[in-house]
């Protein structure tokens, strides 16, 4: 019986010698993790100063010099956005250093403090809103009445409304107590970035015009100094990078939201990422869900990605954790999705019918035509313009049927559509036989039927009631990008790509959802910071928009 209590005796103090051991192990993980967050935001704090310093002097040089050519101010263009993808970089990393070092409890890594220059006080000519924090009516300490107010601190916020700018004062009267000479005063009041000096619809108006407006920094900070508020670009760069910090549980929940689909629209298009030397074609891709045209009843979300180049392994790694149906274009890169021992289950593909009408089109585009100076009935091929006529006709069809049910949809085109591909498929074949294959028509028609299981793909729909015609969803989302690449010209940084499309996810969700994405932004920023995790998925534009309209029936 002693060899039996020794050996248990032995067990528990081997047990809890490893016990010990795995935590020292994860004392030392946790310090190390902070001392990394605080290498990396003192990185990124050296780099914005550095960028701060060249744009300074070339400003200097420009002044000094009167050099004023296109080519000095691109260069002073570059060098803002640089600057303003640093500054918001080293944002991000400071408050990352400061949660690491909050959660290291066991080791004497102090936080990170980033040293910025000091924030001028704001105008005295613009208006004043006292906010008042409700006092306390008794001790906090004794729980007596007889308090009196000794003073107040006042917390200025600069906050925006349409055309008018005000600094909105909140006041946290000070009581104190003729009992206990204890003092009491209520609890500061969360804000949507530390310290509380830019409000958010403040916060949101920079963010949207960026990123929905497509309005860059610098040109902001100018439009804002002649309203008479001196708001420099970094100072403009922080509160982007706040604003990111800030609203990533939204946006993890509308990346949740739109991989949990069954059926994803997938596109990219090119964004000029500025490099040494130059320019480089990088890609925004977007997954967009939208399960309107069926009648799904799911809210419509679009999520995007940055890439510095357009290789597969990128869509490959946006969607590795999904399987579904893809609608998209013929493009090779999302093959590996499509591959049968693929998991958790290989993707199915749906290609685009407007990316294959579009090839007809185009060689039967009278006006097109007549604008390069040609002769139409010389360059008017009627093939195609019959191939356009068939693929118009299935068109007309889908526009009929778009909002019903999945199963009304399936025997609708069960009914008429399958006819009309069937003979479009017999057409094509027959049409390619007889001509040569250096036919511009020819190309057109193997853009559907030459690759392995490509005609599979674009019939696809006819077996499934929730499948679209087209990949123009995806499309539509991308538009924005397309229109915005004349005025910002390029991406600052890689880091600045990922923040581009994490906006982007935002904005364009809101758009989709029919709601004012500015007005949206403000009101999450101004109530995400106090709302528990467990409530924060009410701020999701479709919840939001929902209890919005309650309260105006309400009023």
């Amino acid at each position: 019986m002693s060899d039996v209590a020794s050996e248990i005796a032995g067990l528990r103090a081997a047990l809890a010698a490893q016990t010990a051991s795995a935590e020292a192990a994860h004392a030392r993980a946790q310090a190390a993790e902070a001392e990394l967050a605080q290498a990396r935001a003192l990185a990124s704090c050296t780099d914005a100063m550095i960028q701060e310093l060249k744009l300074e002097i070339a400003k200097l040089r420009r002044d000094k010099y009167g050099i004023s050519s296109e080519r000095r101010a691109r260069l002073i263009d570059q060098l803002e956005l640089q600057l303003e993808e640093l500054e918001a970089a080293a944002t991000e990393d400071a408050l990352a250093a400061e949660v690491a070092a909050a959660a290291d409890t066991t080791s004497t890594v102090r936080a990170f403090t980033r040293r910025k220059p000091v924030r001028k006080p704001f105008p005295d000519h613009l208006p004043r809103e006292r906010v008042v924090v409700e006092a306390p009516t008794s001790c906090t300490c004794c729980g007596s009445d007889r308090i009196v107010k000794m003073g107040e601190d006042i917390t200025e916020t600069l906050e925006v409304i349409p055309r008018q700018w005000k600094v909105v004062q909140t006041v946290r009267e000070k009581f104190t107590c003729r009992a206990c000479e204890k003092i009491s005063q209520p609890p500061a009041p969360f804000h949507a970035i530390p310290r509380g000096w830019a409000g958010p619809q403040l916060i949101a108006m920079i963010a949207f015009d960026k990123y929905g407006q497509h309005q860059p920094l610098n040109r902001q900070s100018e439009r804002i100094a002649r309203e008479g508020i001196e708001l420099s670009l970094s100072t403009l760069a922080d509160l982007i990078g706040h604003a990111c910090v800030a609203l990533a549980p939204i946006h993890a929940l509308i990346e949740r939201h739109v991989l949990d689909g069954g059926r994803l629209h997938g596109d990219d298009t090119t964004v000029p990422l500025l490099a040494r030397g130059g320019t480089k074609t990088a890609r925004l891709w977007t997954y967009v869900r939208d399960d309107r045209p069926w009648d799904g009843g799911a809210p419509p979300a679009a999520l995007f990605k940055f890439s510095t180049d357009r290789r597969k392994e990128h869509p490959t790694r946006h969607l590795a954790g999904w399987h579904g149906v893809l609608q998209s274009d013929v493009y090779g890169g999302y093959n590996d999705l499509y591959l049968a021992d693929r998991s958790p289950g290989p993707v199915r593909s749906a290609l685009c019918w407007s990316h294959a009408r579009r090839k007809f089109f185009e060689l039967a585009d009278i006006k097109a035509i007549a604008r390069k100076g040609k002769k139409v009935a010389e360059e008017i091929s009627p093939i195609a313009l019959d191939a356009v006529t068939r693929i118009d006709a299935i068109f007309d069809v889908e526009r009929e049927i778009n909002g019903l049910s999945a199963a009304a949809r399936l025997g609708v085109r069960q009914q008429r559509v399958v006819p009309l591909v069937n003979d479009l498929h017999d057409w094509m074949r027959a049409e390619r036989a007889r001509m040569s294959k250096h036919n511009p028509v020819v190309k057109a028609i193997n853009y559907m039927l030459e690759e392995e299981g490509r005609w599979v793909a674009f019939t696809a729909f006819l077996d499934d009631g929730r499948l679209c015609l087209t990949n123009n969803a995806a499309e539509r989302a991308l538009r924005g990008i397309a229109l915005g690449r004349k005025s910002w010209l390029f991406a600052g940084s890689e880091r600045g790509g990922d923040r581009a499309a994490f906006m982007y996810t935002l904005i364009v969700t809101a758009k989709m959802n029919d709601i004012d994405p500015q007005a949206w932004l403000a009101d999450v920023l101004a109530r995400l910071p106090d709302m528990p995790m467990s409530r924060v998925h009410e701020l999701l534009p479709w919840h939001w928009k929902a209890a919005t309209e309650l309260k105006r029936i309400a009023a």
